[in-house]
């Protein structure tokens, strides 16, 4: 094969993951606006509710820790086609469940599905990057946070409109349709990276540990400001409702748009650097947030988190997959298990600790997490590029 049609493959793989990325954020997205139907319609308490949630999470972490096996013996083109037409059905199954048991079971496949689809996108994601020979994992994550943004803008008012199963039918045939054509161009890795009958364990190298470490404290940082954010200004800070949901809007809005940006800044700096300025602008956003006795302060303090933030996650998830003596689907599935485990932990403890004091502390608290990060970035140096070999004709 020449370099020219590697790179025409590779750039049709390119377009072909950010599509799977988008359908994946707008499953996801879409999901969020389901949820009061789903509480009225199964009649259950928001206890209940939120034990069924718990299970979209326990599914999307068993399936993760399973994925990179996977990924490992068949290949993250192959697994990502396997967790793409599964997951565009998740959420359609989860609106026909017609009491709490089946409901229960649908979570856990929902989010099964999810999660194994959000690990071999990445994978594959890495492997594009090594083809291309430069960074795409930053705007992939772009792509998610659009799809996500335009499945919860256009889920409310469709349910309103129309119902909640048509729109989670529409959701299915949306999804199905974008990840049918995109799989179809995704790119594989040259040759296969174990044996057929390679047992599943767990990696024994440090330093994916280590890097899955500085993705949990990234993502548990994102992670409360989505679910205590509003909270904090509306409570603590005297700000009405809807100036209080401006906080994680901005938070957001800024880190999608950053998001879109940052590969052109990973190329031209290197990950190590950009992961450092990033994780020092969030670390100081999470601070005066934390600090501020104003809520236009604190949602101006949390857009400069979002700056931060954006590009923290996909470097890491980028290091991660490119750990060296390891296949990359089994360095990106502890990365990511660890990684969405502090989203999955952190809201009920730092509710927790909220209780028994304020939130303003925890945010500063959170900041120096950041600031662990920033002191650990060295560690992410294998999300650095050098140009892949091509196979000769």
């Amino acid at each position: 094969m020449s370099m020219q049609t590697t790179m025409q493959a590779a750039t049709r793989g390119r377009w072909a993951i950010a599509g799977i990325f988008l359908a994946n954020g707008f499953l996801t997205g879409s999901w969020a606006p389901q949820i009061p139907v789903f509480l009225t319609r199964l009649d259950i308490t928001k206890f209940t509710l939120g034990l069924l949630i718990l299970l979209f999470g326990v599914g999307a972490v068993m399936a993760m820790t399973w994925c990179g096996h996977l990924i490992s013996r068949h290949g993250s083109r192959t697994v990502t086609r396997l967790f793409g037409i599964c997951g565009s059905f998740g959420l359609l199954i989860v609106a026909l469940a017609p009491n709490v048991p089946l409901a229960a079971i649908a979570m856990l496949i929902f989010g099964g599905s999810i999660g194994g689809m959000d690990v071999a996108m990445n994978s594959n994601a890495v492997v594009v990057e090594r083809r291309l020979s430069r960074a795409i994992m930053s705007s992939s994550h772009g792509f998610w946070s659009l799809g996500g943004f335009a499945g919860g803008a256009l889920g409310g008012y469709s349910i309103q409109n129309y119902g909640y199963l048509p729109h989670a039918i529409a959701v299915t045939a949306i999804a199905f349709a974008v990840i049918a054509f995109a799989i179809r161009y995704l790119v594989a890795e040259d040759e296969p990276q174990a044996v057929e009958h390679q047992k599943f364990t767990l990696p024994r190298h440090t330093a994916v540990y280590l890097v899955g470490l500085m993705a949990l404290l990234t993502m548990i940082s994102e992670g409360a400001v989505l679910d205590w954010a509003a909270l904090f200004l509306h409570q603590e800070l005297g700000a009405d409702l809807a100036v209080a949901g401006l906080a994680y809007a901005a938070f957001s809005g800024v880190m999608a748009l950053m998001r879109f940006l940052g590969d052109g800044v990973r190329n031209r700096f290197g990950a190590v650097a950009t992961l450092r300025g990033s994780a020092l602008v969030a670390a100081a956003g999470m601070l005066v947030a934390g600090l501020s006795p104003s809520p236009y302060l604190a949602i101006a303090a949390f857009a400069f988190c979002g700056f931060g933030i954006a590009n923290m996650v996909p470097i890491l998830f980028s290091a991660g997959g490119n750990q060296e003596g390891m296949p990359s689907g089994t360095g990106m599935s502890v990365v990511t298990t660890m990684g969405y485990s502090g989203i999955l932990v952190a809201p009920s403890a730092i509710g927790f600790v909220a209780e028994h004091s304020s939130f303003g502390p925890i945010f500063i608290a959170l900041s120096g997490l950041l600031v662990i990060v920033l002191l650990m970035a060295g560690l992410a140096h294998r999300a650095e590029f050098a140009p892949e070999a091509v196979p000769a004709e």
